[in-house]
């Protein structure tokens, strides 16, 4: 079969996609961030040393895949890391927490709040910087955004998950003061970052059905989130929300926070997410990133995609096609570029149709 190859730029492409106007195929963002550097021969450590680096694996990325849209890694722990909590530094897999900043909750009012700032974070200026380089070089051809982490789970970062969450239900005050500090960090965070001209991608995956209920969802992180959309906006740039795993209670709460895109994980029926939210937002998702892309053969990511793309190729504010979360770093390169080949099979397409 003869390989189909793009006719448009990715910023044509969303221009006129979004514009209801026919394009050569659907807006494709698998999540990447994780695979990346293995993608173009560099371990996961590398894209950590330098802001350089970070540019250098999404553009060798883009020039293989030639998807819709370049990343900017903050993290899942960069509040947490920001304010002292310390991370390990493994060669091929994201950096785990070593050890929290905060292991007694009454000590919250203790935290900076000057320390999430870029002026005084190292890793914010890496990342802000790495932002700032792709918008000047890549800007012209595709968007970045830059992938932060919600309100839950910052506060993950700062307090070990486990007493978190038994903190719920007996200090209840004192989450919420922690909760308070690691949403004003992140909108301070997020304002730095959409100044450099990116879009901000909003992960919180302590914030899932599998985790918490959806009466604490609605308690505990969609007022905080809803914070965030407001700081977001202001400076022109869009906000995209995800929330691993189980979401199917909790995702019309999900569009309460004013995302401008709702990205679900595989958990959540394309089908499902394309009745409740699509008639208010672009869909992002969610082709299986363990048992496809990592464990599965080339014909299962074709077919994995062409049957996503089926289901909601229809949505009515559109859809990007995407994996469900974040692609292993084990997974082999054929895998991703068998799902970009499938989106490009399907071939031309208009928004909603």
């Amino acid at each position: 079969m003869t390989k189909r190859k793009d006719q448009m730029t990715s910023n044509e492409r969303m221009q006129a996609y979004f514009d209801g106007k026919e394009v050569d195929r659907l807006p494709a963002m698998p999540m990447i961030d994780s695979v990346g550097p293995r993608l173009v021969g560099k371990e996961t450590r590398f894209k950590r040393l330098s802001a350089e680096n970070q540019v250098y694996v999404q553009k060798k990325a883009y020039e293989m895949l030639e998807l819709d849209g370049l990343s900017i890694e903050y993290g899942l722990h960069g509040i947490g890391q920001a304010c002292g909590t310390v991370l390990g530094d493994p060669e091929d897999i994201a950096p785990p927490i070593v050890k929290h900043v905060l292991d007694d909750l009454r000590d919250v009012d203790n935290l900076d709040p000057e320390c999430v700032l870029r002026k005084n974070d190292p890793w914010m200026d890496l990342c802000c910087t790495a932002c700032e380089m792709l918008v000047e070089d890549m800007g012209s051809i595709v968007g970045t955004s830059a992938s932060l982490t919600g309100p839950l789970t910052a506060a993950a970062s700062i307090f070990p998950i486990t007493k978190l969450l038994i903190a719920t239900r007996k200090q209840p005050e004192l989450v919420r003061k922690l909760l308070r500090f690691s949403t004003d960090a992140l909108i301070s965070v997020s304002e730095e970052f959409a100044k450099c001209g990116v879009d901000i991608f909003i992960c919180d995956p302590v914030a899932s059905g599998d985790i918490i209920s959806e009466k604490a969802y609605r308690e505990l992180v969609l007022p905080y989130t809803k914070e965030l959309a407001p700081a977001i906006h202001k400076h022109g740039v869009a906000m995209g929300y995800h929330i691993c795993g189980n979401t199917n209670k909790i995702t019309t709460a999900m569009l309460e926070s004013g995302c401008d895109m709702l990205s679900v994980d595989t958990k959540v029926p394309l089908l499902k997410a394309k009745e409740i939210a699509g008639p208010t937002v672009p869909i992002i998702g969610n082709v299986d990133p363990i048992n496809i892309m990592m464990l599965g053969t080339p014909a299962e990511v074709r077919e994995a995609v062409l049957k996503n793309i089926a289901d909601c190729a229809d949505s009515p504010n559109g859809y990007i096609v995407s994996t469900g979360c974040d692609i292993p770093v084990d997974t082999p390169k054929e895998n991703v570029l068998a799902f970009m080949d499938a989106v490009r099979e399907y071939g031309p397409v208009k928004l909603g149709l």
